[in-house]
């Protein structure tokens, strides 16, 4: 027995093995447990075996290799065989009816033979089993394809095996439901219920060979491709333009999914074709050419596109994430400097640019009071502005793209018209024909906004600063710091709670009044559910014990929400100060906000900042 673990955890870890060896039928990962167990690797096998992935809103996201707390081949038959008796209990016989669609990105675990592809028809092999038609498709698709063909087909639920964006060891199981949005409460607390009650494999679900000849099983892939670029192309409004622009841009699909969709959606729109980074157009696992595969990372993931825009003349660069759901862009600017923009900034742009084109489509006065538009709350309030001198409507959500996109299908159901959404991590939704964020569309629509641009002799950041300038500055700054320990982060959002209370644990509630000088106006508490603007002071949105999240008005127009990651070991804060109209000392309002951020950091962080590491540089 290791020194430091109890003989209840020795016998715990112990039958999570022995049940993992009976269960697996995967001789590599078999393998590997049992090369730990002959190594006395306790640390390790701790790692893979202390735990099991909880199955959330989100899904499943981890790393691959052996073991219940990782993605292999096992975990994903226990969560399929889980989620199918949960869609079997919700549905009934109409599941064999309608189906599922499964969908899968490029991934590839060698050492545990685990990939996307592989999980996929392990997937199918188990619905198929069950008597359920699976769409499943024969090759690589953007994670967008999976919520669209669940709502073109009229499908009951969609899985799309990605980690998205996440280090090359990882995968993730991504989940919708018949509404084409991704589940939330009560469904994730349903399904992990149901995967837990079925953990032991059914026969059949090892058995991929039997999709070979399987009368329940489709390919959705040409039908999906010809009726998504169909239904994009009801966004392009400038086709005779598009012809003659001389725009010339430089697309990145950083080694995913995204390079031959991406293309067709540019040909759907009439446009140039981008110039495609060769380097990085092609899937491939490793992520070569970049350390972190994700383009919201800025200028390190954009080198090499960078470089092919200088060799082409190109001033604009477009980047999706490895599954092609989010969107990047960056401008070269005066001098030879290349802006990348935020978040925050394209949501900007995009949210201007969709509602435009629908004004001029839209003469009837009154139509604008049925458009709406969504963000997450913790991104820009600028659509809110935007709408509140447009005379639409716009609502926050709490933050992910399942919030907005679930919120999204309840207005499209009141015959209201849902125009964009978005997420500060360049999520952006400007089609209701997917009801999750779609970096393909996004990237024609983008596409498309330049081009016009382009026409008028004016830049992104030349428009950006003109949507400012007409409906308020809205300037952010966001950062994270790193936290591995619970009780840290538990302490750090307590303090706040309790910001007026000689002791944590009384009851009273005393947040904050102010920060570092900085008046406090209001405060947001969705992990309590406490809400200061409201009569009876509770939260309108949707609140968590699980996860921590306090928002701060302050009086100059600031707004600051301070959160833990959901994904990954951080707490993040999210800072915007909002100008009226007229205000337009860009400097001065940076300087503020600079010292607002400090101040948040200072006094708010100061007590357990020995315990946080601030984000890489």
């Amino acid at each position: 027995m290791e020194k430091g673990l109890s003989s209840t955890g020795d016998i715990k870890l112990d039958q999570a093995i022995n049940q993992w060896l009976e269960f697996d039928k995967n001789p590599l990962t078999v393998e590997m447990v049992q090369s730990l167990m002959k190594d006395g690797s306790m640390e390790e096998l701790k790692k893979c075996f202390g735990s099991r992935m909880e199955f959330g809103t989100a899904g499943l996201r981890a790393a691959m290799g052996p073991g219940t707390a990782c993605m292999n081949d096992l975990t994903i038959i226990q969560t399929t065989q889980g989620f199918c008796v949960y869609l079997e209990k919700c549905f009934g016989d109409t599941l064999k009816d309608r189906g599922v669609v499964v969908g899968f990105d490029a991934r590839f675990h060698p050492p545990s033979g685990g990939g996307s592809k592989r999980f996929a028809r392990l997937v199918a092999a188990i619905f198929t089993s069950r008597g359920v038609p699976v769409h499943l498709f024969s090759d690589i698709t953007p994670t967008p394809f999976v919520p669209f063909t669940v709502s073109h087909l009229g499908l009951c639920a969609g899985v799309m095996v990605t980690a998205s964006h996440n280090p090359k060891q990882d995968n993730g199981y991504k989940v919708y439901w018949e509404n084409g949005a991704q589940i939330v409460p009560p469904h994730d607390h349903g399904i992990s219920t149901s995967i837990e009650a079925n953990l032991e494999p059914w026969p059949a679900s090892w058995d991929t060979d039997a999709l070979s000849d399987c009368p329940l099983l489709a390919d959705p892939y040409q039908d999906t491709c010809s009726h998504y670029y169909t239904a994009i192309q009801k966004h392009c409004h400038y086709r005779d333009i598009n012809k003659s622009s001389v725009v010339k841009i430089v697309h990145t699909s950083v080694h995913g999914v995204g390079h031959s969709f991406v293309q067709s959606a540019f040909q759907a729109f009439d446009l140039r074709p981008p110039y495609a980074v060769e380097e990085q157009k092609d899937p491939d696992p490793e992520f070569p050419t970049v350390k972190y595969p994700n383009p919201e990372e800025g200028e390190g993931v954009l080198t090499l596109s960078f470089a092919l825009a200088e060799r082409e003349g190109s001033s604009i660069v477009l980047a999706n994430d490895p599954d092609a759901d989010r969107l990047a862009i960056a401008e070269k600017q005066k001098g030879g400097r290349w802006r990348v923009f935020s978040g925050n900034e394209l949501g900007a742009l995009l949210g201007w640019w969709v509602y435009r084109c629908w004004k001029l489509t839209n003469t009837d006065p009154l139509a604008v009071r049925s458009v709406y538009m969504l963000a997450s709350t913790v991104s820009s309030k600028i659509l809110r502005a935007i709408a509140l001198k447009e005379g639409f409507h716009f609502e926050e959500t709490l933050t992910g793209f399942k919030w907005m996109g679930n919120r999204a299908r309840e207005l499209l159901d009141q015959k209201r018209t849902v125009l964009f959404a978005f997420e500060e991590a360049i999520g952006y939704m400007c089609s209701s024909s997917v009801l999750d964020k779609d970096g393909v569309s996004a990237a024609a629509i983008a596409g498309e906004m330049t081009s016009y641009l382009a026409t008028k002799n004016t830049t992104l950041s030349q428009q950006l600063t003109a949507i400012y300038e007409e409906y308020g500055y809205h300037i952010t700054k966001n950062s994270y710091f790193i936290c591995h320990d619970q009780k840290v982060i538990r302490a750090l959002f307590q303090r706040l709670r309790h910001y007026g209370n000689k002791h944590e644990d009384q009851e009273a509630v005393s947040y904050p009044s102010e920060c570092g000088g900085f008046t406090i106006t209001s405060v947001r508490d969705l992990t309590t559910g406490y809400d200061s603007t409201q009569k009876d002071k509770k939260a309108i949105l949707p609140t968590s014990s699980s996860s921590q999240m306090i928002t701060f008005t302050f009086s100059n127009g600031g707004v600051a929400t301070m959160r833990t990651s959901g994904t990954e070991p951080k707490i993040k804060y999210y800072t915007e100060l909002c100008a009226a109209p007229g205000n337009s000392d860009v400097a001065v309002l940076q300087k503020e906000l600079d010292d607002l951020v400090n101040a948040i950091v200072e006094n708010f962080f100061q007590p357990t900042k020995n315990n946080l590491q601030p984000k890489p540089e």
